[in-house]
């Protein structure tokens, strides 16, 4: 056993450090490193063999995180054993104190088989009281043998830990209640709760007239928050592809009744590609109308699957398109390695593009590009129209933006398109 020093500096640095490594961890996996790299520091500087966090499940008591001098520990992490026969449950009501010099000169610890079986001889231990009231287990410390320089100082330590401990353990409940939530609206979305299809018509420029219609999902659900964050959130609970299947079939319910000679726009990530799922959802629907467009804001680590399921999706007469090209680096590893059909323009390059010569060049070199490979160019965000002309005259075959039409519901956006044609 180490000596104890109950000023010692370095101990005091460590415990201190850690304390605010504890109060700035946010998942349940670094909450739970921190806690035990706290009971070490707590241990070591008290001269302990044994620190633990415990949480009081039922009538028994669960050993949740546990750091030891020893291997041969006899507390080991997930063990559980009576709440009442240990020395926890009576810190909590009141039937022990919370610092114990010597457990065998206390008889109401004495006669605790515990005392003897492991043995206790030096003992403290604090409640960890959540922020609702609850206590959620207890902080504690004990040693094989006596020690009588343990005091008040030794004490309040341990209570700052506890409520360290607590205030992590309300971080992770809170973090794990926002994640239910989540999953809950996400999976009320994918039954058909609030979320809906707009179009968005993409035209020719040379005629102005529509080749195609752009699906974009939107949610009228709480909290109102835009498509982004919904997608966002659905992947961080592992139900982006599912939502965005929902979107797919959800889209796929106007294909029959666009113009025949306009295609479908949909959106999917990588992720929902390599899912292997696209198959069965356009099954039966008219490929040759359906263009996938791939978002750049997804990273994909090997292009070899990814390259495959498209081969599979093209044989059939799906077109790939790679969305927000110019907005990262991203986009253009999609580019270079899926040879996508379409090259859609960022907003980000079409945005003042008349104007702004830097624009231009980069725009000028990404058409240019298109055109030796063979990709159509769709240019995105067109909002006057000086930049549509400015698109044409570069090269840019169509175009889709506020300046050529908002996103609608679908009735309005075909009687837009039937308006255009007469």
């Amino acid at each position: 056993m180490e000596d104890h020093a109950p000023g010692d500096d370095a101990g005091a640095r460590s415990a201190t450090t850690l304390a605010a490594l504890l109060a700035t961890g946010e998942d349940a996996h670094v909450g739970r490193r921190l806690s035990v790299d706290a009971l070490r520091a707590i241990r070591t500087h008290l001269g302990m063999d044994v620190a633990f966090i415990s949480e009081f499940v039922g009538d028994g008591r669960v050993f949740q995180v546990v750091d030891a001098q020893s291997p041969a520990c006899p507390v080991q992490v997930g063990a559980s054993d009576p709440l009442e026969e240990s020395y926890c449950q009576r810190v909590v009501d009141g039937r022990l104190p919370e610092l114990i010099h010597d457990a065998a000169a206390v008889p109401a610890a004495a006669e605790l088989a515990v005392t003897s079986a492991l043995p206790v001889g030096a003992h403290l231990s604090v409640p960890i009281r959540l922020s609702d009231g609850r206590v959620y287990g207890t902080f504690c410390c004990f040693s094989a043998s006596a020690d009588y320089s343990l005091n008040d100082r030794d004490l309040a330590m341990m209570r700052v830990f506890a409520d360290l401990t607590a205030a992590q353990i309300d971080r992770e409940a809170a973090r794990e209640r926002r994640v239910a939530t989540t999953i809950a609206q996400v999976q009320a979305a994918i039954g058909g709760e609030g979320m809906s299809m707009v179009f968005q018509p993409i035209v020719a420029t040379a005629t102005h007239r529509p080749v195609g219609f752009e699906a974009l999902a939107r949610f009228d659900m709480v909290p109102r928050r835009g498509p982004d964050l919904w997608f966002a959130d659905a992947a961080k609970v592992g139900l982006g592809v599912e939502l965005e299947l929902a979107a797919v079939r959800l889209a796929l319910r106007a294909l029959s009744d666009l113009p025949p000679d306009a295609y479908l726009a949909l959106n999917v990530s990588p992720a929902s590609a390599l899912s292997g799922r696209l198959d069965d959802v356009l099954g039966g629907v008219a490929s040759n109308r359906i263009v996938l467009e791939i978002t750049e804001h997804q990273m994909v680590e090997t292009y070899d699957g990814l390259e495959a399921a498209f081969r599979a999706l093209r044989r059939r007469g799906v077109r790939i398109a790679v969305d927000d090209a110019g907005a990262g680096y991203a986009s253009f590893r999609h580019i270079l390695r899926l040879r996508p059909d379409v090259i859609k323009l960022d907003m980000t390059l079409t945005r003042d593009i008349d104007t702004d010569r830097s624009r231009r060049a980069l725009a000028s070199a990404l058409i240019g590009f298109a055109r030796e490979t063979g990709s159509a160019m769709v240019a995105e965000g067109v909002e006057t129209a000086a930049e549509l002309a400015t698109l044409r005259r570069l090269g840019v075959e169509a175009a889709q933006g506020y300046h050529l039409g908002r996103p609608g519901v679908f009735s309005d956006v075909v009687r837009a398109y039937a308006l255009s044609r007469s």
